[in-house]
């Protein structure tokens, strides 16, 4: 969500780049996923099928795609910055103790911290400072409510913390309140989206984000393997104007068009609203009522992809192949059952964390940032999915997806 090319609208998203709303919910969502695998039987008939109609050479061109996407981050920043990697971001045994040695304050200001992407973001920063000897004092939850983020800045600078680590809810509408910070002298890294009129490296410390453009192309290669090189597809994105998923849905659709002649774009349907898997069951039953056959469905991350899922439940399209981005639950679990979600590019939000904390201690040692980070995209398949798990959580699946793995093993 920086501020770039597509400037973002005041309207808050809900969470565009992220994982699962809540635990709770995705097992509630699950129990029915899983109830439909069972019935419909689809994961060898899906197999089979594609099996029958893939074309070779584009499946080894697809996979030869993937490894060589593996650690490049192909995104910019908002002002068409070179990233620079997250594994570039380090600090010596004799700065981590001069940061030790201040004894420092942070506190994280999240847009909502109700979903499994925020949770491992939240984890990172915390293992991080814990590391670094640096105090967390607070951690709020916006809600999306950009009302509620500024109060909640306020009440932490009432605090006088000497880092503040936040995903602005709105660029526009919270942009004052972090002024206010940068003027009483609080060190600032911003996850994803950075305030408008404020500049890295003179308002804040830096940026860091997923390699969101990189994440569209792994999933349109993990895509077009998934159709084996030809079919028709529908797009479901998000039209909200975020600098973040306007690159997934660029390097998802440039891709296909450029690299897959094979593969026809027969439908494209942006949508925007609170409830976004609603919304994406709307756009993907329109899309399935005009287009009855058609062979896939992308949808811009697993929330809407779990709207396309029950659409496709609705429309009885239990053959109907979905490529997402972010491994939350629900789709992991629908790759577990060998189900309609067959692959996806995850983001990596642990480690996300922990590199948001490093930057802060970049800030409290005078020591010079990039102005914009990026995590590489990591591909997932049904395949991989339990250790990409562990990759971008950094702790073991939970007892519900490794119970769907040996049921669809």
């Amino acid at each position: 969500m920086e501020l770039g090319p597509h400037t973002a609208r005041s309207a808050v998203p809900p969470r565009p780049h992220g994982l699962s709303r809540t635990l709770t919910r995705s097992a509630a969502v699950l129990l029915a996923g899983l109830a439909l695998a069972a019935a419909a039987g689809c994961g060898d008939q899906t197999s089979a099928q594609d099996a029958r109609k893939a074309d070779p050479a584009v499946v080894a061109k697809a996979q030869a795609a993937l490894r060589q996407l593996s650690g490049e981050t192909l995104s910019k920043g908002p002002n068409g910055e070179t990233a620079a990697k997250a594994d570039s971001i380090s600090l010596t045994p004799q700065e981590i103790q001069q940061v030790k040695a201040k004894g420092a304050t942070a506190a994280i200001a999240m847009h909502t911290g109700g979903d499994d992407w925020s949770r491992a973001q939240i984890n990172g920063l915390q293992t991080e400072f814990k590391r670094l000897g640096i105090k967390v004092i607070a951690v709020t939850d916006a809600n999306f409510n950009a009302s509620r983020q500024v109060s909640d800045i306020q009440a932490i600078l009432a605090r006088k913390p000497d880092i503040i680590v936040s995903l602005p809810v709105d660029a526009v509408a919270t942009a004052f309140v972090y002024r206010e910070a940068e003027k009483q002298g609080v060190k600032l890294v911003f996850m994803d989206n950075s305030p408008s009129g404020m500049k890295a490296g003179k308002d804040f410390i830096s940026t860091v984000s997923a390699d969101n453009y990189g994440n569209g192309v792994a999933a349109a290669h993990l895509m077009a393997e998934a159709m084996g090189g030809h079919g028709t597809l529908g797009l479901v994105w998000h039209d909200a104007g975020f600098f973040v998923t306007m690159q997934r849905y660029e390097g998802f659709k440039k891709t296909i068009q450029q690299d897959y002649p094979g593969i026809q774009i027969v439908a494209d349907k942006g949508v925007n609203a609170n409830d976004m898997a609603s919304a994406a069951q709307q756009a993907a039953a329109a899309i399935l009522a005009k287009n009855p056959d058609i062979d896939a469905i992308w949808g811009v991350w697993d929330v809407p992809a779990e709207g396309i899922l029950a659409a496709a439940r609705a429309a009885g399209r239990d053959d109907l192949q979905i490529v997402t981005e972010d491994l939350g639950l629900n789709v992991a679990i629908s790759m577990a059952q060998r189900g309609a979600i067959k692959a996806l590019g995850a983001q990596r939000p642990f480690d996300q964390g922990v590199t948001e904390a490093k930057l802060a201690a970049y800030g409290l040692l005078g020591k010079q940032a990039p102005p914009y980070v990026a995590l590489p995209a990591l591909p997932v398949t049904q395949r991989n999915y339990l250790g990409a798990w562990r990759q971008v959580y950094h702790q073991p699946p939970p007892d519900i997806l490794r119970k769907a793995a040996e049921e669809g093993a």
